[in-house]
């Protein structure tokens, strides 16, 4: 579709700025997420080698500092890949996991959760599925499992295999390596991703980007519809890019916009507590990734309650997503919990220690871990016992009498051996820990079964 960005049919700058600030929330999850899929395929993320289209890169050691990705997890082995269908479908062959605890998350390049397969929605044994482009019409081979429909011709293949510790890699690098893609036919893919226009102005290059990836990655029919109202803007014209000169009035518009909606996606991203949440609760949101409406595929649970009923409210929540944890599940596969205060209400900081205190064990399926992240980037923090999250699959946790564990927060290791046991470093600065439960129960899903909080020391 081509259109002609007009800012003067608008009511002035005031006007298109606000346009500017819907079309930020709206598109930052495809334009973050085509960066992080462009800073995989050419640097890769931490242990994770940079991969072409169509092959995994996998990692060869838990997640480290190094893995600059926002609230990346400890407890499992990253297989990553990013799967071009612009040319032909691709075959996916998955190896038995024994049982193991493993999932792929299937996501399209509006960071849309669409397809699972794994211990929770398909078992895990041995197979092939075929992972088709949108509209595919061809016909499946028949020893495929089933065919996994993608809604945008390319898409992110996020994989985790459940890693109980250094020892425990070479099972899971074993099965890596049956880990495989194969184009079904041998046409020719895509060397790279669409490339926005280099000479437009710094502060214009998010709305350019948006233009070319919006264009190439076309949403959801009524996304689509919606997106209409951005012509003014520009975003929907084709050929030259119209911010390399764009009016004066225009770019004032544009400015303005990227400060507001950036100003809403990460009020968004870190909500204040204002809903009544007592100091220090727990943040569990199980449906912060429900904002996908549309294409919902093997291993998701298409249901009402699985949905966000405003789809222009879900536009901010998968913004908000996106900024926090990028290519995170959906709660029935996983449920993510964090906070940035004690129980006082007062910042988490390494300048003090703190317990966290679990009665029992969270009620999970699989299993459950806390992970330690700096702010603002969410980046796991570095400390010298090289010990990034724990759980019920750390070894040598020291657990009470009573059967309850309590795990110690602060910058230095604590001189106490059962203290240092069950050690969670923290940095020097602010923290947001995280808590994740992996299959949750329904009492993790329903609300009724509450984290404890964080109580300081001293």
């Amino acid at each position: 579709m081509t259109s002609k960005a007009s800012p003067s049919s608008a009511s002035g700058a005031g006007t298109l700025a606000d346009l500017a600030a819907d079309a930020y929330v709206y598109g930052y999850p495809l334009v973050f997420d085509v960066s992080m899929i462009s800073a995989f395929m050419h640097k890769g993320f931490g242990s994770l080698p940079p991969t072409p289209f169509n092959q995994f890169g996998h990692a060869a050691k838990l997640a480290t500092p190094d893995a600059h990705f926002v609230s990346v997890n400890n407890d499992t082995v990253y297989s990553i890949a990013q799967v071009d269908l612009s040319a032909d479908p691709v075959l996916l062959h998955v190896p038995d996991t024994a049982g193991a605890y493993y999932v792929l998350q299937f996501v399209d390049v509006w960071s849309n959760n669409f397809a699972y397969l794994g211990k929770r929605a398909t078992g895990t044994e041995e197979g092939d599925w075929l992972i088709v482009p949108p509209g595919w019409s061809g016909t499946a081979p028949d020893t495929v499992r089933g065919l996994i429909e993608a809604p945008t011709a390319v898409i992110s293949v996020v994989g985790r295999n459940a890693c109980d510790g250094p020892e425990d890699m070479p099972r899971v690098r074993a099965l890596q390596q049956r880990l495989t893609l194969t184009p079904l036919d041998a046409a020719t893919h895509r060397a790279g991703l669409p490339a926005p226009n280099p000479s437009v102005p710094e502060e214009l290059r998010f709305y350019e980007r948006l233009r070319v990836w919006m264009a190439d990655f076309p949403p959801s029919g009524p996304d689509q519809d919606r997106q209409e109202r951005f012509q003014p803007l520009g975003l929907l014209e084709e050929g030259p890019s119209p911010y390399v000169k764009a009016d004066a009035v225009l770019v004032e518009a544009l400015t303005e916009g990227l400060a507001a909606g950036k100003a809403r996606v990460e009020a968004a991203s870190n909500p204040p507590d204002d809903n009544g949440r007592p100091p220090g609760a727990w943040v569990a949101n199980p449906h912060l990734f429900d904002y996908n409406l549309d294409h919902l595929g093997i291993g998701t649970i298409d249901a009402p309650q699985w949905k966000i009923a405003d789809r222009e409210e879900s536009y901010l929540v998968r913004a908000a997503a996106a900024r926090a944890a990028l290519w995170g599940n959906h709660g029935y596969e996983a449920v993510y919990a964090h906070t940035f205060t004690d129980s006082d209400g007062e910042q988490l900081n390494g300048s003090r220690s703190y317990t966290l205190r679990f009665e029992q064990p969270p009620p999970v399926a699989s299993f459950w871990s806390v992970t330690m992240y700096d702010t603002p980037d969410y980046y796991l923090v570095a400390n010298p016992a090289d010990r990034y999250s724990l759980g019920d699959r750390t070894p040598g946790l020291v657990y009470d009498e009573d059967g309850s564990l309590t795990v110690v927060i602060q910058r230095e290791r604590p001189d106490n051996p059962a203290e240092a046991a069950n050690w969670l470093p923290a940095p020097e600065g602010d923290f947001r820990p995280m808590i994740r439960l992996y299959t949750p129960m329904q009492s993790v899903l329903d609300g009724t079964y509450q984290l404890p909080p964080i109580v300081a020391r001293g």
